[in-house]
């Protein structure tokens, strides 16, 4: 009703116009659109060569302000501190922490939500290491509880990645040149895991080495080493790689790295990070485009996040 008052809508900017679009929902005049490696532009970057010889893995907590990076030579994870969540030109060296011990040729790690569990692939072992952090994001305070086998799937891990919950995990692999999936019964236990199924990157890349999802799992972004390339898929169903598709969009970040390894992007997905071993360094990039939005029919300007002034 006009001049009435809507209570019940979220995640609004107070005193913005806002605007019903073609699919129901609302929005402003313009939009960010994040996660968008069609438009992706190169920013900076931050060298590891002090510490790291061949970074094959690279990691953040949830604000960024702690950044991870495996040294797949080295048999460790090497942690920073950054004073600008996200920016790496504000990254500082901590300590670092070695996984010879479960994994002679680390390639990649990933942590659970807060930080208290931490995992590694590599390419020898054919297992998942699984660690506890008695202090969340402090590799420091790591010790290693049990191993997953992925033998029976992949014998020459690249990638780890999970869902938010830790109920799916994702493995990239240089055997079958695919990603693959399996549900966890008790999030972030690797001891519950069993396979699912696999996607297959072949088509694009015989040398995957990570990948990343959106936060929804509708979005897939695979590192290749070949072509120096990263590459976009969606699926229809979230976190569901049999229901993944190429979108046909893809990023070269030749330029910066011709070895790629590492694949990372910030929480929201407006900045993208790659690491290799030709650079020996963190590169980093800009993912955020402007959408432009229908304006054709008014809603009403937000009084809150949570509440809109009824115009239309």
């Amino acid at each position: 009703i006009k001049g009435g008052i809507n209570k019940t809508v979220t995640g609004l900017t107070a005193n913005a116009l806002y605007y019903v679009q073609t699919d129901g929902t609302l929005n402003t005049a313009t939009s960010a659109v994040n996660y968008d490696i069609a438009n992706a532009s190169y920013t900076q970057a931050f060298s590891v060569s002090a510490q790291v010889t061949f970074p094959s893995g690279v990691a953040f907590n949830p604000t960024g302000t702690k950044m991870f990076v495996v040294d797949n030579t080295g048999d460790d994870v090497n942690e920073y501190t950054l004073s600008t969540g996200f920016d790496v030109s504000t990254a500082s060296f901590v300590d670092s922490f070695s996984v010879n011990a479960q994994q002679a040729a680390p390639m990649s790690v990933a942590f659970n939500t807060d930080g208290t569990k931490m995992y590694i692939v590599g390419e020898t072992e054919d297992t998942v290491a699984q660690y506890a952090l008695s202090t969340g994001f402090d590799v420091s305070s790591a010790s290693f509880t049990q191993a997953f086998s992925i033998a029976a799937q992949e014998t020459e891990a690249q990638g780890i990645t999970f869902n938010p919950t830790g109920t799916k995990m994702f493995i990239v692999g240089d055997t079958g040149n695919d990603i693959g999936e399996y549900t966890l019964s008790s999030g972030f236990d690797v001891s519950t895991a069993s396979f699912v199924d696999s996607f297959s990157f072949a088509t694009q890349s015989t040398q995957p080495k990570e990948a990343v999802f959106n936060t929804s799992g509708t979005e897939m972004f695979m590192l290749a080493r070949d072509g120096s390339i990263v590459y976009k898929y969606t699926l229809s169903s979230g976190f569901d790689v049999s229901t993944a598709s190429y979108a046909s969009v893809s990023f070269d970040v030749s330029a910066q790295e011709t070895s790629c390894q590492g694949l990372a992007f910030s929480a929201d997905g407006s900045k993208m990070y790659v690491c290799g071993d030709s650079g020996d360094d963190v590169n980093q990039y800009a993912t955020t485009s402007t959408a432009t939005n229908s304006t054709t029919v008014p809603a009403g300007r937000a009084l809150s996040t949570t509440s809109i002034l009824l115009e239309g």
